[in-house]
């Protein structure tokens, strides 16, 4: 990770917020945390598809009412979305079958209520920011921007996606670098092979409802298996980058395509390249 390349890939209209992103075939699935859709573009012909994900959907939810959808990964044929468990509005994940166009909706309170409970992470804390599948795990990426700094990566052992079942939570926590005494905390999070490169950003603020001044974000790898933090590489000073996937990789360099998080109601997106030559 000595050498990167950040450039502007696409700008879309259309979506506002966005946060989260997941790259497959020749579609890019995006998700707003302000909107009740999912985003499919499509780069051949340059469209732009709305997937509604409940039933009246907004694009502009008001924030008291928004899911907060702020993570997307896939598994399978499948795409899942997280609320970040913020407020009792954003205790949902929905599913959506990339072949038979299925959406599934659940509430994961109980879920997020064991993580609180069993975790020791109030209420006021709960923010998570980033999903993967590892194996049989679920690994949740909380971001520690609340009043106690709780960033970590919390993982549930032996995860039933069908019934929230359960054999074991951990928490694991990690302190990221710092910008003017802010430290960056995750925003997103994906497996590449062994490692686990993820996003994280400094915002002057200690809410995880209120948005602060942005003070930019950074890439970092953790082994997937120690979960040790092994490099972070600040890629801006001035961007809120919520969305991260993997878009292309050879033997020396990885290209990942990054959303951003504008904190308006503005429906207007730019996606980013950033590239990481060996």
């Amino acid at each position: 990770m000595e050498k990167i390349e950040l450039l502007v890939f696409l700008t879309l209209k259309g979506i506002g917020s966005a946060s989260g992103i997941v790259s497959y075939d020749d579609s890019l699935f995006i998700i707003s945390d302000n909107s009740s859709y999912l985003y499919e573009y499509q780069q051949k012909d340059s469209k732009l598809n709305k997937i509604a994900l409940i039933e009246n959907p907004s694009e502009n939810t008001p924030k008291k009412e928004k899911l907060d959808l702020e993570s997307i990964t896939l598994k399978g044929k499948e795409l899942h979305l997280f609320g970040s468990g913020s407020t009792e509005k954003r205790n949902k994940t929905i599913s959506y079958h990339l072949e038979n166009k299925k959406v599934e909706q659940k509430d994961i309170s109980s879920l997020y209520n064991d993580i609180k409970t069993k975790l020791h992470i109030s209420s006021d804390e709960l923010n998570i920011e980033g999903v993967l599948f590892q194996g049989k795990n679920l690994l949740l990426f909380q971001r520690g921007n609340g009043a106690a700094s709780k960033n970590g990566i919390i993982k549930i052992v032996n995860f039933n996606y069908k019934s929230n079942i359960y054999d074991n939570l951990e928490f694991i926590p990690l302190q990221l670098p710092k910008v003017k005494n802010v430290e960056f905390t995750f925003t997103d999070a994906i497996l590449v092979k062994d490692k686990i490169y993820f996003l994280a950003a400094a915002e002057d603020t200690n809410s995880t409802y209120n948005d602060g001044e942005v003070l930019g974000s950074i890439i970092g790898i953790i082994d997937s298996k120690s979960f040790k933090l092994e490099k972070t590489i600040q890629i801006s000073d001035k961007h809120k980058f919520e969305g991260l996937t993997l878009y292309k990789s050879s033997k020396k360099t990885l290209e990942f395509l990054l959303c951003e998080d504008n904190d308006t109601e503005e429906l207007k997106t730019t996606i980013y390249k950033l590239m990481i030559f060996d």
